[in-house]
C-alpha cells in the first residue's frame, strides 16, 4: 500500500461507535484522505460491499497529514441481530489484516461485531489516566472478548462515562510525545490571544512549556477573590487542577493526545527525547516515563476493544479541564478571558470530533460544516483566529451532548456539565448537575419505560460521608478544594431528581451507571413506605486506569459505615432520607468494605426485565473478578 512520506495510511481506528441494525457509525484517522470501502460478512455467507464516499464519510483535515474520517453508514435493510458479523475496512484494496494486524483476535482474518437485540450485558468505566501507576482496565475487556466464543458472551456495548483523557493532567513524556506527533503530522497551529506567547509554535518551545504551564495560564484581576481563597493570593491560573503543570492548551495538543491514547500506531512514528529540565523535573520525567511505557505497551489491546465493541462516551471534567463549570463564579471567570476561553473551547472541539460525534452524529451536522470550513482554509498551517473563536463561541453554547439509545432497556446518557442549574445568588456555590429544563426532559424520556439505564458521570447516590465533607467545605466557601460536584450539593437539582424517581409513571427499574470517584460500589435504593417500587441500582465503576488513595478510602469507608448505619439518626439530615440505601458487598472484601478500590472495568448482566442479575468489577491487576453481592 502506498505510504506518503513513510506514514501509514491509517493512524488510528477503526473505532466502532453507535451501532444499530440499520446504521453503523465508525471513527478513523488517516494520514491523508482515504478511499475507503466497508465489507460486511453476514452469517448467511452473503457479503455486502459499501463504498465509503462523501455520502457515508465526512473527512475533517486537522493537519497536513492527519484527516479524521467520520463514517456514518445507513442501510436499507436491517442487519441480523444476536449473531457475529464480520467486517473489514478496505484501504486501497487492503484489509485490516494487512494494515493493522494487531486489531485482530487469534487467527481471525477480519474484525467482527454483534448487534444484540437487547442489552443483556455491558461493560462500563471512567477515568483513564495514562501515567497513573494502576493497570489498564480496558485490557480486562480485551480478555473478555478474546475468551468470548459465542455472540451471547460478548457485551452489548462499552460505556465510557467520563475522563477518557486527562487534558489537565499530562505527564511530561506524554506532552513530549504530543509535540513530536504534532510536528510529524503537521497538525494545525493557531494564534493565541491574551497569552504570554503569540501562537502555538511559540508555546511548544517556551521554557515554561514543560512542568511550568501554570505560569502561562491566565490569572485575572477579576479572579482576585478566587486566588486569595484557594491559592493564598498568589498569581495562579483560573484552572483549578493541582496538576496543571502540563495542561493542554491548543487544539493540536488535544487531538494528538487522543491519537496517542487510542492507538499504538502514532507511537511508532515518533522518537521523543527529554527536553532540557532541572534536576527535580528530570527525576519526575523519568518516573513518569515508566508509567507511559507501560501504558503504551497495552495500547494494542485497547485498540482491539474499540475495533470489536460498540463504544459510547460522555464527557466529565478532565476531558476538558478540572472542575469544568463547577459554579457560576467559575464560569464567569473562565469565560471572561480570551485565552482561557480558547483553551476550554479547543478541548471541547477535540471532544466533539473524537468522542461526541460518534454518539449521535445527527446532532452535529451544522457544527461539522463549520469545522470543515475552518480546517479546510488555513494560512501557513495556521487556523484563522477569528473563525476559530466564532466556532468555539457557538460550541460553548451547544447543548446537545446528551443522547438516548432506543435499546431494551433504554440507555439515557446525561450531560451533567453544560446544562447546569446555576446558583444565582451565591455564585461561588456549586451548580446543580442538571438545570430544570434538562431534568424535565429527563423525566419525559423516562415516562412509561418499564426499565431504563441512566448514565450519570457522577453517582446520583454517592457515599454520604464524602458528600457531607463536600457540603461542609462548600458552606465554608471552599468547594474547589474537595471537588464538591455531587447531585446532593444543590438543593433544587437534588429535590427534582429524587422526585423523578418517585413519579408513578417513571420506570419500575432504574440502573444508574456512574464513574468519576476512582472507586467502585453498588447500592440498591428503595423508596421508603412504597412496596410497589421503583427499584433503583446505583452501579459505580471507576477508574479504568486510576485509583483512590488506599489508606484514605479505607478510613472513609469505615467512618461512613459507622456514622451512617441504618439506625443512625444522621441519615435524617440527608436529602435522601426518603430512600433506603442498601449497599452490596464486594465478595473479596476482607473487613466489611463496601467500597472496592481497584482499577479495572465494571460488567453488568441484565435479565429480561432490565434488572441487574449479576454485577462484577474486573480488576486490571489480573486478580479474579469481584462480584458485588446483595445482602441476604
Amino acid at each position: 500500500m502506498p505510504q506518503p512520506d513513510s506514514l501509514p495510511a491509517v493512524l488510528a481506528g477503526p473505532m466502532l461507535r453507535r451501532l444499530e441494525p440499520q446504521r453503523l457509525v465508525v471513527w478513523l484517522v488517516g494520514s491523508r484522505t482515504l478511499q475507503l470501502s466497508l465489507r460486511l460478512q453476514l452469517p448467511t455467507g452473503e457479503t455486502l460491499a459499501i463504498d465509503l464516499d462523501a455520502q457515508h464519510c465526512h473527512v475533517v483535515p486537522v493537519g497536513r497529514q492527519a484527516f479524521i474520517h467520520l463514517i456514518d453508514v445507513r442501510l436499507s435493510a436491517p442487519l441480523p441481530q444476536d449473531v457475529a458479523i464480520g467486517y473489514d475496512v478496505m484501504v486501497d484494496g487492503c484489509g485490516i489484516a494487512e494494515w493493522a494486524p494487531h486489531l485482530l483476535y487469534a487467527n481471525a482474518k477480519s474484525a467482527s461485531f454483534v448487534l444484540h437485540s437487547r442489552v443483556h450485558q455491558l461493560v462500563h468505566g471512567s477515568c483513564r489516566k495514562p501515567h497513573h501507576w494502576a493497570d489498564e482496565g480496558l485490557l480486562c475487556v480485551d480478555r473478555l472478548l478474546a475468551d468470548a466464543h459465542t455472540p451471547a458472551q460478548r457485551p452489548a456495548l462499552l460505556m465510557m462515562s467520563g475522563d477518557q483523557i486527562y487534558a489537565d493532567d499530562v505527564a511530561g513524556p506524554m506532552l513530549r510525545a504530543i509535540h513530536a506527533l504534532i510536528t510529524r503530522l503537521g497538525l494545525f497551529d493557531e494564534h493565541l490571544e491574551g497569552a504570554v506567547v503569540n501562537d502555538s509554535a511559540s508555546l511548544y518551545t517556551h521554557h515554561a512549556s514543560y512542568y511550568h504551564r501554570a505560569d502561562l495560564l491566565p490569572a485575572l484581576d477579576s479572579n482576585e477573590t478566587l486566588r486569595e481563597r484557594f491559592f493564598g493570593g498568589a498569581k495562579k491560573p483560573i484552572f483549578t487542577s493541582s496538576t496543571a503543570d502540563n495542561h493542554l492548551v491548543t487544539f493540536a495538543e488535544v487531538l494528538a493526545m487522543y491519537l496517542l491514547v487510542w492507538s499504538p500506531t502514532p507511537w511508532t512514528l515518533i522518537t521523543p527525547q527529554p527536553p532540557q529540565l532541572g534536576v527535580e523535573e528530570q527525576q519526575r520525567y523519568t518516573r513518569e516515563q515508566v508509567q507511559i511505557d507501560q501504558f503504551r505497551h497495552g495500547l494494542p489491546g485497547a485498540a482491539r476493544v474499540f475495533a470489536h465493541l460498540s463504544t459510547l462516551m460522555i464527557f466529565d471534567d478532565h476531558d476538558i479541564t478540572d472542575d469544568w463549570n463547577l459554579s457560576a463564579q467559575w464560569e464567569e471567570t473562565a469565560y471572561g478571558h480570551p485565552f482561557s476561553k480558547r483553551i476550554i473551547g479547543n478541548a471541547l472541539l477535540a471532544y466533539l470530533l473524537c468522542q461526541g460525534w460518534g454518539n449521535q452524529p445527527c446532532a452535529f451536522d451544522e457544527l461539522l460544516i463549520q469545522i470543515q470550513a475552518l480546517t479546510a482554509t488555513t494560512q501557513a498551517n495556521h487556523l484563522d483566529a477569528a473563525a476559530q473563536d466564532a466556532l468555539l463561541q457557538g460550541l460553548l453554547k451547544f447543548q446537545q451532548w446528551h443522547y438516548v439509545l432506543p435499546t431494551s432497556p433504554a440507555l439515557v446518557v446525561l450531560d451533567t456539565r453544560t446544562r447546569r442549574w446555576r446558583s444565582e445568588f451565591t455564585l461561588k456555590q456549586p451548580s446543580g448537575l442538571l438545570d430544570w429544563e434538562a431534568l424535565s426532559e429527563l423525566q419525559q424520556a423516562l415516562l412509561d419505560h418499564p426499565s431504563a439505564i441512566i448514565v450519570s458521570p457522577a453517582p446520583i447516590f454517592g457515599v454520604k460521608l464524602i458528600e457531607t465533607v463536600q457540603k461542609v467545605f462548600s458552606w465554608c466557601g471552599y468547594p474547589l478544594l474537595v471537588d464538591a460536584e455531587n447531585w446532593m450539593a444543590h438543593r433544587g437539582a437534588a429535590q427534582v431528581i429524587l422526585n423523578i424517581f418517585r413519579h408513578s409513571r417513571t420506570p419500575g427499574n432504574y440502573v444508574i451507571l456512574s464513574g468519576d470517584v476512582h472507586y467502585s460500589f453498588v447500592y440498591e435504593v428503595l423508596i421508603r413506605h412504597r412496596n410497589a417500587g421503583p427499584r433503583i441500582w446505583q452501579i459505580t465503576s471507576s477508574g479504568i486506569k486510576n485509583q483512590f488513595p488506599p489508606r484514605l478510602l479505607e478510613w472513609f469507608d469505615r467512618l461512613n459505615r459507622w456514622l451512617y448505619s441504618p439506625r443512625s439518626p444522621l441519615n435524617w439530615f440527608t436529602r435522601r432520607r426518603i430512600m433506603q440505601v442498601v449497599p452490596h458487598i464486594p465478595e473479596h472484601a476482607q473487613a466489611g468494605e463496601r467500597l472496592w478500590n481497584s482499577a479495572g472495568i465494571g460488567q453488568v448482566f441484565f435479565n429480561a426485565q432490565g434488572q441487574p442479575e449479576a454485577i462484577y468489577q474486573h480488576n486490571g491487576d489480573g486478580t479474579p473478578r469481584t462480584r458485588m453481592v446483595a445482602p441476604t
